[in-house]
């Protein structure tokens, strides 16, 4: 240890608590990861992870802006298998939605090192001998044994959090006797045996709905819902002798606990500490219908799909359910603004970034991800030594299997974006067009507080609404801003297939325009006729953006829950938007009144979308939000929000118009006091609060964005009241575009099944211009017949402007 003059400071430091993230897998700021031969720096301070490439060296930048001296670098390597081939076990299938603990000691063989920056400012030097001082034994056991950053969020993640509701609670028995025995049991309105779920009031039993397990079902325990008001079923079969068991709340539909659960069986005769699980829980029916869906990986002639390397070219490994962004993410760094954004401002970024750990950072970790997929350096054959030694490919048995990438994990990123919101933080599968908006709005929203510039402008667009009443004439034009348009695809049944599967007539994309932008009648009460008319109502492009993207709707609701239909869409190469382009108020057109000339501080709602919601039985503040949160004109979607956000705890909270200030709910004064901790006054914690919707983390960024503010609450000035928007995009004619994208999806729901990427890639690797299909990590030569059936079946269009 005499080698290091500065190793008295190491007393000082601490083992990393269990709450903090210890990034030892991987660089924070590029892919390299502990498998290279320099292998991770890990800094025994914050814990920061940094790579030792020669060009980057992320390690070497962390010291220099943190002044952290002590780093653990970090290496492994497999371990030789003990095992021949014929010897190895099958993998475990997954049952359920849990890590399977998976000991990386027991597969690879790590060798640790200790390091002085402040010896060795350029490379770190190494101590050996460090390692016999008991304090900096713990450093390195405690780095070791904490559970990765990566592991850390998968785990949080993958907790899926079932838990009781009022009327698991409150639960009501009638007197009655035990049920059947197993194996005798069967629905009290038909024949079925199996799926079927046991009433916790009347002991009723009823076989589940179909869609909802794989098996057969008639659903019949819906029905004696319906019929009874009685809200809480247990699924027969799945019941353990620890009393767990599938729950279901059909009043809350949605997975619920009961605590009381073998006291409720009890009263039907049914013992839990004699009951066998039989039949798989719905949890484990989900992930096993999940791994089920899979996007073929061969060709026409049988043969396997021709993997590709290269930049641009670079696969992203599955995380667990993760495909719905790895599709997003894929499509927009195939676009040029997103390229010439984060590529090449990568290194002049992490050497100026002023945030303390880069994993914090959006902007580094869209760096990261540009550098990961874009500079081909990790688009490379997997290593034979990381290959199982019986791998050969399940669709052409005779032949090995295609050398696929392993891809980069984008672990961090997905923590990032994904943190705090209730969805994405999840490793439940999720919505690809949902998960575009998200991203946008982070890449927004991390911009304003920061000051940078961020890229998605070129999905921006105007979309004209034009009412006219249908007695005076008059009308009213307004202009939304839009980044994606969605269109309904009319299904029009031709028929069933040899398994019975409904099949639906090919629908052109022109008419799904031509519907979208046509003229509907409606009702509505016109403020210069001051009676009930009707009015019409047409939609055109005020604008058209640089990137266009479609989201072809296909779904219907089965038992209230959005079903994905197979609806063949007809989409050209080339898309002209000429004719939808709208003019404004012309010349002769006189314009109607304000409805309630600025009281209430919101937006206009369109009124036949409130009044078609509102027909539902939908409570007005809950139409409202869903409008202002689908862009203000499409019932439709609006509708399928408010089925996704029902238990919002602020669904039916009073909408608070921007800027309102005090109008605002006053925040709760513990939250007050941790911002007023941080250096700000009572006053503008309080104000950023109410900005934000009481949420702690975006009040600080809106605090750092707004330096000059106060927090007093003043009247706005006539002349800074409601700014007119900057609606992006151009009206400049022609608008014609091409398709650069496709998302597609297989599976019976977009919470379900399997997402996939087909993008237009032109270069060498590919052998000039050519579909490449991406499949997580798998990059491979689209071949032309999958390009034409799953363009047709896409769910998410993406079109280049000529």
């Amino acid at each position: 240890m005499a080698s290091c003059s500065h190793i008295s400071g190491i007393a000082r430091l601490q083992p990393p608590r269990l709450s903090q993230s210890v990034h030892r897998e991987e660089c924070t700021q590029c892919f390299d990861n502990q498998d290279h031969p320099l292998g991770i720096d890990v800094c025994l301070v914050c814990f920061n992870g940094g790579c030792l490439d020669r060009d980057r060296h992320h390690a070497r930048i962390h010291a220099q802006k943190s002044g952290h001296k002590f780093t653990l670098n970090i290496k492994r390597k497999l371990k030789p298998s003990t095992k021949r081939a014929d010897e190895e076990e099958p993998p475990a299938k997954l049952q359920k939605l849990a890590i399977v603990e998976d000991r990386d000691e027991d597969k690879y063989e790590f060798k640790t090192v200790l390091k002085c920056w402040e010896c060795d400012p350029e490379d770190g030097l190494e101590i050996p001998d460090a390692s016999a001082d008991p304090h900096v034994k713990a450093l390195s056991d405690g780095v070791m044994q904490s559970l990765s950053s990566a592991r850390q969020s998968e785990v949080k993640a993958w907790e899926e959090e079932i838990i009781a509701c009022e009327h698991t609670l409150t639960l009501e028995q009638l007197a009655t006797g035990p049920i059947p025995a197993s194996g005798l049991a069967h629905c009290l309105k038909c024949d079925l045996k199996e799926n079927l779920w046991l009433c916790l009031t009347c002991g009723s039993l009823g076989c589940g709905r179909q869609q909802f397990g794989g098996l057969g079902g008639n659903g019949h325990g819906l029905q004696h819902y319906e019929e009874t008001q009685h809200p809480v079923s247990v699924k027969l079969g799945t019941i353990t002798p620890e009393g767990n068991a599938d729950i279901y709340c059909y009043t809350c539909n949605d997975a619920k606990q009961d605590p009381e659960l073998a006291a409720h069986l009890a009263t039907f005769g049914i013992n839990v500490q004699t009951q066998t699980k039989t039949e798989k829980s719905m949890t484990e029916l989900q992930i096993e219908q999940n791994l089920k869906f899979d996007f073929s990986l061969t060709g026409e002639d049988g043969k396997a799909l021709e993997p590709v390397f290269g930049p641009g070219l670079t696969g992203l490994s599955n995380l667990g359910n993760s495909c719905y962004m790895a599709s997003v993410l894929q499509t927009v760094f195939a676009l040029p603004a997103f390229r010439t954004r984060y590529l090449p401002t990568a290194a002049a970024h992490w050497a100026t970034c002023t945030e303390p750990l880069p994993a914090a950072c959006v902007d580094c970790q869209m760096h990261k991800l540009a550098d990961g997929l874009l500079s081909g350096r990790y688009a490379h054959p997997r290593p034979a030594s990381a290959l199982p030694e019986k791998e050969t490919n399940p669709l052409a048995h005779d032949s090995p299997a295609p050398l696929f990438q392993e891809g980069v994990r984008p672990s961090g990123f997905k923590e990032l974006v994904g943190r705090g919101h209730e969805e994405f933080a999840t490793m439940r599968q999720q919505d690809a067009e949902e998960f575009f908006v998200h991203l946008l709005t982070v890449l927004r929203r991390d911009a304003k507080r920061t000051g940078r510039e961020e890229p998605t402008g070129v999905f921006s667009f105007g979309m004209e609404q034009r009412l006219e009443c249908g007695e005076c004439k008059r009308v009213r034009y307004r202009v939304d801003e839009m980044d994606a348009v969605s269109v309904s695809v009319p299904a029009r049944e031709k028929g069933k297939d040899a398994e019975g599967k409904t099949q639906y007539e090919e629908v052109q994309l022109r008419e799904c325009l031509e519907t979208l932008t046509g003229t509907e009648a409606l009702e509505y009460t016109c403020p210069a006729c001051e009676k009930n008319v009707i009015a019409t109502r047409r939609s055109r492009f005020a604008t058209f953006p640089q990137v266009l993207v479609v989201h072809a709707k296909k779904f219907q609701l089965v038992n209230w829950v959005p079903s994905k239909l197979d609806i063949p869409l007809a989409v050209a190469d080339t898309l002209q938007l000429d004719e939808y382009l709208g003019q404004g108020v012309q010349p002769g057109e006189t314009e109607l009144p304000d409805d309630k000339p600025g009281n209430s501080g919101l937006p206009e709602f369109d009124a036949a979308a409130m009044a078609q919601l509102e027909a539902m039985g939908f409570p007005t503040v809950r139409c409202q939000k869903a409008l202002l949160a689908t862009g203000n004109s499409d019932a439709e979607a609006a509708m399928e929000w408010l089925f996704a956000h029902m238990d919002d705890p602020d669904i039916d909270a009073p909408i608070v118009p921007p800027g309102s200030g005090s109008a605002a709910p006053e925040p709760p004064q513990e939250q007050v006091s941790m911002l007023a901790e941080m250096g700000f006054t009572q006053a503008q914690a309080r104000k950023a609060l109410r900005e934000t919707g009481g949420d702690a983390e975006r009040a600080v960024e809106w605090l750092f964005s707004h330096p000059e503010d106060s927090g007093e609450d003043t009247a706005p000035s006539a002349a800074s009241e409601a700014p007119k928007a900057t609606v992006g995009g151009s009206s400049e004619l022609p608008a014609k575009y091409r398709l650069k994208a496709f998302i597609s999806h297989k599976g019976p729901s977009v919470h379900s099944g399997h997402y996939v990427a087909h993008i237009r890639v032109d270069g060498p690797a590919v052998g000039g211009e050519s579909w490449v299909l991406f499949n997580d990590e798998k990059v491979v030569k689209a071949d032309a017949e999958s390009v034409r059936e799953l363009r047709q079946l896409a769910y998410l269009y993406v079109f280049e402007r000529v």
